[in-house]
């Protein structure tokens, strides 16, 4: 059933039934109307259906984390540990370059073998793929989570809370991040490696999601749901986490597929100037250092890791460009 409200003028509107259906003759927004009330992941899934070039993307992106996770089995699979010489796939007399083409691509060594050492490429780069992944996984977690918890504080409270952690934003973007990484790790002796460049990475990581959560949580504050639960006697806590949170999940999301390309982009910089995980730990960083002695004799050596290091962050780049359209378009837009 259908009724009529009064408009401007005598004029009459429809009104949606009970029900939820619309009136007929409503006017249509298209998309946009379609799209109203549905969550952020909902939102998402549908979008990236109708974008093929986002479809493939995810693909990788989960081929990469699939490759990560199951690494030893992979790496089992091709019949080569990370670490181990095949001194037979190399040459000694050339100064121990790989036989045969392609830097020695064969049944045996599904990607060729390093130089000098006869490791398998093939169980390098995949385990290489699990260094990378974990730390950019762990680290965007660290910043996400501690820049949500700030910048939902920040935005909240206001007064001297909102005073302290901008300062304390501002202090920490102020600092030459890169120059302080690398000063750190390479004081840091007989530590885990990759515990200490994931804390490194997410202390310096964390500013940028606190701003963007304290810009949405100062539009949300005032929000005619947000008064109603203040003056029905909710706990701050309970606000944070039922009504504003919620509000700001989707820049958040936008915004955490954003920062893995980063993370895997910062781990493999600082691996190739030699600060990052130490061998025989594989990481893609390192290999390409290591490879760059062997690019006019080996140049396969250089391009395979290479390759998987730009396609992780492509695919990343670009799963993440189109999350944040969707889910902040203001932002994306900016």
């Amino acid at each position: 059933m259908t009724t009529t409200a009064p408009g401007a003028g005598g004029r009459t509107a429809p009104v949606p039934a009970p029900g939820g259906a619309p009136a007929p003759g409503a006017a249509k927004d298209g998309p946009a109307a379609a799209a109203t009330g549905s969550s952020p992941w909902q939102l998402a899934r549908r979008e990236l259906r109708r974008r093929p070039a986002v479809r493939v993307s995810l693909c990788v992106v989960l081929l990469f984390v699939l490759m990560a996770v199951t690494a030893p089995w992979l790496g089992a699979l091709g019949g080569w540990s990370p670490e181990e010489f095949d001194k037979s796939a190399i040459d000694p007399y050339l100064g121990g370059q790989p036989l045969g083409s392609l830097g020695g691509i064969s049944p045996e060594h599904w990607l060729g073998v390093e130089p000098v050492t006869g490791r398998d490429l093939f169980a390098r780069v995949v385990h290489g793929a699990q260094v990378s992944l974990l730390i950019a996984f762990a680290a965007t977690a660290i910043v996400v989570v501690t820049g949500t918890a700030a910048g939902i504080a920040a935005g909240y409270f206001g007064g001297r809370t909102d005073m302290l952690l901008s300062r304390l934003m501002d202090l920490t973007m102020s600092f030459p991040s890169l120059i302080f990484m690398i000063a750190m790790l390479s004081v840091a002796k007989d530590v885990n490696r990759i515990v200490l460049m994931t804390a490194v990475i997410g202390v310096f990581g964390w500013p940028g999601v606190a701003r963007v959560v304290r810009g949405q949580t100062l539009s949300l504050k005032h929000r005619e749901y947000v008064d109603a639960a203040r003056v029905g006697g909710s706990s701050s806590w309970r606000i944070l986490t039922r009504d504003i949170l919620p509000g700001v999940s989707g820049p958040v999301i936008a915004y955490t597929t954003l920062l893995i390309p980063g993370m895997i982009s910062t781990e493999a910089a600082l691996s190739y100037l030699g600060v990052g995980v130490r061998p025989p730990t594989p990481s893609w960083g390192q290999m390409i250092a290591e490879s760059v002695a062997f690019y006019e004799t080996d140049p396969m050596y250089f391009v395979i890791p290479s390759t998987f290091l730009f396609l992780a962050v492509l695919a990343f780049t670009l799963l993440g460009d189109a999350l944040r359209d969707i889910l902040d378009p203001r932002g994306g837009r900016s």
